[in-house]
């Protein structure tokens, strides 16, 4: 939530304690005979941000629902899709995998006009994103995946109109799996772009931002499965200059 919430924000010396909370339903089914995951995500913030903007300090305390975010990703190459028997194989002897990646975040989250900093973004982003997956050994797997941001305008921003340039980023995962639903991932990342334009008068703030983090899944009573996740920023030019804890509650169901 934070990466989306101070990229669109130009605050400096920005400190914050946010404590998130998300609600997410995942679907796998076949499309066109195609492995593809449908998920619908609902996050609540609430917290704190204290800063700066042009000499002037600000402290907000703030809770509501933050926006929505619809995915799609479908397999398209190396995943068909597949029964129970055929995916415990693929398991066992993974494949080079190509996949696509659509997300839609619409503006349905918390926002007031006369505030600076809001729960919301109050605009539609939409990201498309194609990665890989390759097989290194049975049990060592990598990740590359690259994509771009696209964010419409908010013409009720607070200090004018605001618009913002896509966002390009690109990121690995390195992920060992100690048995099924059982991993480890080391996760890097490196974004630019995203300069902003508020009410006619351009910014400096091109981003060229980059994080490192772990993310540990641990199986348990069958069909559950609790996630862990840490990220802290590298390099920030602007925003993202943060650590992010991350416990995740999955659990299947059927």
């Amino acid at each position: 939530m934070l990466a989306v919430f101070f990229i669109s924000i130009p605050i400096d010396a920005v400190d914050s304690e946010i404590n998130t909370a998300l609600a997410a339903y995942v679907r796998t089914f076949s499309l066109w005979g195609r492995s593809t995951n449908l998920s619908v995500e609902l996050p609540y913030s609430s917290g704190t941000t204290k800063g700066a903007i042009d000499g002037i300090d600000l402290n907000r305390d703030f809770a509501g629902f933050n926006d929505a975010g619809i995915s799609m990703t479908i397999n398209l190459l190396g995943a068909p899709a597949l029964t129970r028997e055929d995916f415990l194989a693929l398991r066992q002897n993974p494949r080079p995998l190509i996949g696509i990646n659509l997300r839609l975040v619409p503006p349905t989250g918390y926002y007031e006009e006369d505030r600076l900093i809001n729960v919301g973004a109050n605009r539609w982003a939409a990201r498309i994103q194609v990665g890989t997956i390759l097989p290194l050994r049975p049990r060592w797997l990598l990740e590359i995946a690259a994509g771009a941001w696209y964010f419409s305008d908010d013409d009720e921003f607070i200090a004018g109109k605001r618009e913002q340039e896509p966002v390009y980023a690109v990121e690995a995962h390195l992920i060992h799996r100690f048995r099924p639903g059982f991993w480890l991932a080391l996760d890097a990342n490196f974004f630019t772009g995203g300069s902003q334009t508020i009410d006619g008068s351009e910014l400096v703030d091109l981003q060229r931002n980059s994080r490192i983090g772990a993310t540990l899944t641990v199986p348990f009573r069958q069909k559950n499965a609790l996630k862990l996740v840490y990220s802290t920023g590298t390099r920030t030019r602007f925003g993202t200059d943060f650590g992010q804890v991350v416990v995740a509650y999955q659990r299947v169901l059927n």
